[in-house]
């Protein structure tokens, strides 16, 4: 996960904080990009109506005078209709599609919700459009913001400590203990905030590890995509990882079956540092338990927001050269585009047709997604958190078998292997007595 250390330095005194890519449900911490399997390639296809542009990337390596492409195109194709983009833009959109390792941390189970309520969700239209409270909610308003390098930076005025806090909070900048008092000091100095967070698209600018995308636009009525040709002098099964927008919802293949990815499943902390290893070895029991003969759906989502943001969503013109015409590029976020992300492993025994693809009108959110979750650390001092304590040997327990489920992986190893990482399956704290005495305190 991209981190970065800003410090805010006034004349008396300083705050660091620390930005972590995260929304109010939970850190974003790894994601599963493209890069973890071998002979992949990258395709987006944006489509509406009869026209179509499709954007291909490779994992070629070696002497680029000995790379080959042969691309089936429904129609003569002119000069015009060929192009060639930035790597940048189609690994951005792979980062903002990645299946993803979130984690969270429980709360002191001794203090009661209400003392956590000061988050505001965001809101929506009646047509869906989502509406985040980032300025001018809890006494926070932006007063400028600016692209500096591979910085997004904003100006903020503020009329409250706890309102500042909160905001920061809930936009990605953990506060240490103890900064809201600091805080407060500066308020009554009528100073405004100055606040900055790592683009990633200008940092994904610095290094590639493609070759530059080719693209191709024309018009036909059929919603295909051919991959016979890839397998001719294939050395063993290829990884594909295709990329729609669309004006309306989901896309799925209609010849093949589209399955979800297992999403949402409790892992045990030590994932966090092997995701990698977890999700290709995921993956791969996934491919094993369906013979290789499905399309796996890893993500789909509206383009205007995401949550938890594993990277931002595409501006307007990054859209628009991936072929999203419609897209208007007026300074507003991009609305009407709906990105899926669908991943196959294949050869031509079991896809020896191309994949037909039909775009559905569900515009369900959907992500592959994992989740770790911290235990409370700090001080239990009542007794509903003697029962938290009780509780936790059987999560611990449940998150070892999930992962074992997932990947294929030994369970006594996983046990083991958490037990090292402090996650003991052995009681906590607290036993079945303890409600008595509970009943009954002296």
């Amino acid at each position: 996960m991209a981190r970065f250390l800003a410090a805010a330095m006034f004349a008396v005194a300083g705050i660091l904080i620390s930005a972590s890519a995260w929304s109010f449900c939970g850190f974003y911490v790894a994601s599963a990009g493209t890069e973890l399997f071998n002979q992949a390639s990258k395709v987006v296809l944006a489509r509406s109506g009869d026209r179509t542009v499709i954007t291909m990337a490779n994992d070629f390596q070696g002497d680029v005078d000995e790379f080959a492409v042969v691309i089936p195109v429904p129609t003569l194709i002119e000069r015009e209709q060929i192009h060639v983009t930035d790597n940048a833009i189609v690994d951005h959109l792979d980062a903002y599609t990645a299946p993803r390792l979130v984690e969270y941390f429980d709360r002191d189970p001794c203090i009661s919700d209400d003392r956590y309520a000061f988050a505001v969700p965001p809101q929506r239209t009646a047509t869906g459009e989502i509406i985040w409270p980032h300025s001018g909610v809890f006494g926070v308003t932006v007063e400028a913001s600016y692209t500096v390098g591979e910085y997004d930076i904003q100006i903020l005025s503020a009329t409250d400590s706890g309102g500042l806090a909160a905001w920061l909070t809930e936009n990605g900048y953990g506060i240490p203990e103890g900064a809201e008092s600091v805080l407060e000091s500066y308020l009554r100095q009528g100073v405004h905030f100055f606040v900055a967070k790592v683009n990633l698209q200008e940092q994904e600018r610095l290094g590639y590890s493609y070759l530059r995308p080719l693209q191709v636009a024309f018009e036909t009525d059929r919603f295909m995509l051919p991959i016979r040709l890839g397998t001719v002098n294939a050395d063993g099964p290829q990884e594909l990882f295709l990329f729609t927008l669309t004006e309306t919802g989901r896309v799925e293949t209609t010849n093949y079956r589209t399955v979800r990815l297992p999403s949402d499943r409790p892992v045990p902390l030590y994932v966090q540092d092997d995701f990698a290893e977890f999700y290709t070895a995921m993956f791969d029991r996934q491919v094993a338990q369906t013979d290789m003969r499905v399309v796996f759906l890893e993500y789909a989502w509206d383009m205007a927001w995401c949550d938890p943001c594993a990277a931002d969503p595409l501006s307007p013109s990054q859209l628009r050269e991936l072929g999203a015409f419609w897209v208007r590029d007026d300074g507003t976020p991009a609305r009407n585009v709906f990105v899926t992300r669908l991943h196959l492993r294949y050869d031509a025994e079991r896809f020896p047709e191309d994949l037909m693809l039909q775009e559905t009108g569900d515009r369900e959110n959907f992500q592959g997604r994992f989740v770790v979750t911290h235990p409370w650390a700090g001080p239990i001092e009542c007794p509903a958190g003697r029962q938290y304590l009780a509780s936790l040997p059987r999560r611990f327990e449940t998150e070892a078998q999930s992962l074992a489920n997932l990947t294929g992986w030994d369970i006594a190893d996983i046990r083991q292997r958490m037990e090292a990482d402090g996650q003991s399956m052995t009681l906590l704290g607290g036993n079945e007595g303890d409600w008595i005495e509970e009943l009954w305190p002296d």
